[in-house]
C-alpha cells in the first residue's frame, strides 16, 4: 500500500501542477486555475490509485514467489533497488530537457519509484543468481552450519497445521526445524490457492514460521531439491535421510512412507493428543470408590493409570456463614505404589519437620 499511496501522491501532485497550467492558458484572472487544480487533483487522484494498484500487482507477479537467503537479498535488493532508481531519473533526464514543463519533475519522479521498487522487488526474490552473477558468492554464500539430528524436517502438512506453533511456544522444537525450499514453495502455491480454506491455512504457516524464529526456534532453510523423485513427499522423505533427521508431518502418506524407508518420523498430531492432557482443569470427575478406609468416613479410589491410590476423609465443620449448620469438606492423600509399597505421597499438609522423618509405609498400614 505504500507504493500506492506514493505513487498516487506523485501523480496528484502531478495533476495539481497540470491543471493549474491548463487553468492558466484558460483564463489567469477568472475561475478557470482553481477549476483546473480541482480537476486535474481528483482526477490523478483517482487515476494513480488504479494505476497504482495495478503496477503493484504485476511487479509482484512478475516476481513470483522465488527467494534467497537473507544476505543476498539484502544486498541484491539494495543494489538493484538504487540501480533502478537511477536509471529512472536518468531516464527521465531527456523528458526534462525537452518538455521543459512543470508537471515533467513529478512524472520522472514516479517512474524512478517505479523502476526503484521494481528493482528492490526483482533483488530479493533473485537475490542469490544476482550474488553469484557478480562474483560475490564467496562473501555472501557461506556454507550453512547443518541441522542437529535432534531437528525437525517439515513437510507441507506441518507447516500449515496449527500443532506446530503450540509445540514450539511449548518449547518443544528445541532441536530446530529444517524447512525445504521446495516445500516452501508448495505453501506459497497454496497460499495464492483460490480455495479459501487451504489459501488460509497456508498464509497462516507461512506466518507462523516466522513466529517459530521470533520465538527463538532455530530455523534451517535447505535449497537441496533432489530432483531424482517426483512427489513431494518422496523428497522429504529422502532429504531426511541424506541429513539425518526426523521428519514432522500430519500426512499419513509421508508417515508411512517414512516408516517403510526407516526414517524416523514424528506426527505433529498424535504428539500434541499425547501431550494433551486427559481431562481440562476445572472438568467434573468421578472416581470409584473401592472399598472403605480404616478411619470413619475414608474410602479408597483408583484413577485411570492403576498404580495411583486416592484417599478420600470426610470431615465436617462449622459453617462461618450460618453457625447452627454445619459443612462437609473432604480431603484428599495421593500415593503413587510401587512394588507393593507407598512410593511417593502428594499431600497438602504444611512442611514439618517430624513429617519429613516419617515413613508413610509404616503410618498408614491398616
Amino acid at each position: 500500500m505504500i507504493f500506492v499511496e506514493v505513487f498516487r501522491l506523485l501523480l496528484v501532485i502531478a495533476g495539481t501542477i497540470g491543471g493549474l497550467a491548463v487553468g492558466n492558458h484558460v483564463g489567469r484572472h477568472t475561475d478557470a486555475p482553481v477549476v483546473g487544480i480541482t480537476l486535474g487533483a481528483l482526477f490523478s487522484y483517482l487515476l494513480g490509485g488504479i494505476v497504482g494498484r495495478l503496477l503493484d500487482k504485476g511487479l509482484r507477479g512478475a516476481v513470483g514467489q522465488l527467494r534467497a537467503t537473507p544476505a543476498s537479498e539484502v544486498f541484491a535488493g539494495s543494489v538493484v533497488g538504487t540501480t533502478g532508481l537511477l536509471l529512472g531519473l536518468v531516464a527521465g533526464l531527456p523528458v526534462i530537457a525537452l518538455v521543459r514543463s512543470s508537471i515533467d519533475y513529478p512524472l520522472v519522479a514516479a517512474f524512478a519509484w517505479v523502476l526503484c521498487v521494481a528493482g528492490v522487488r526483482i533483488g530479493v526474490a533473485k537475490g542469490r543468481e544476482i550474488v553469484r552473477a557478480a562474483g560475490l558468492s564467496h562473501i555472501l554464500d557461506r556454507p550453512a552450519e547443518p541441522p542437529p539430528g535432534t531437528a525437525l524436517l517439515l513437510d507441507s502438512s506441518a507447516i500449515m497445521d496449527r500443532y506446530l506453533m503450540i509445540l514450539g511456544r511449548s518449547g518443544l522444537l528445541a532441536g530446530g526445524v529444517v524447512l525445504p525450499r521446495f516445500v516452501v514453495d508448495e505453501v506459497r502455491t497454496l497460499a495464492e490457492s483460490p480455495d479459501p480454506v487451504a489459501s488460509r491455512r497456508a498464509r497462516r504457516g507461512l506466518e507462523s514460521i516466522e513466529a517459530l524464529r521470533a520465538a527463538g526456534v532455530h530455523v534451517w532453510m535447505s535449497e537441496e531439491e533432489v530432483p531424482e523423485f517426483d512427489t513431494v513427499a518422496d523428497r522429504v522423505v529422502a532429504l531426511a535421510h541424506r541429513l539425518h533427521v526426523r521428519v514432522a508431518t500430519c500426512s499419513t502418506e509421508v508417515a508411512e512412507h517414512g516408516s517403510a524407508e526407516e526414517v524416523d518420523v514424528v506426527d505433529l498430531r498424535h504428539l500434541a493428543m499425547e501431550l494433551t492432557p486427559d481431562h481440562l482443569p476445572g472438568e467434573h470427575l468421578v472416581v470409584d470408590l473401592v472399598k472403605e478406609g480404616r478411619q470413619p468416613r475414608q474410602a479408597v479410589g483408583y484413577l485411570p493409570e492403576g498404580d495411583m491410590v486416592v484417599v478420600a476423609t470426610v470431615s465436617y465443620a462449622k459453617d462461618p456463614l450460618k453457625p447452627s449448620e454445619r459443612y462437609a469438606s473432604t480431603h484428599f492423600d495421593m500415593y503413587r505404589i510401587a512394588g507393593g509399597k507407598i512410593a511417593e505421597h502428594w499431600d497438602n499438609l504444611p512442611k514439618d519437620a517430624a513429617l519429613l522423618h516419617s515413613d508413610p509405609n509404616a503410618t498408614n498400614k491398616p
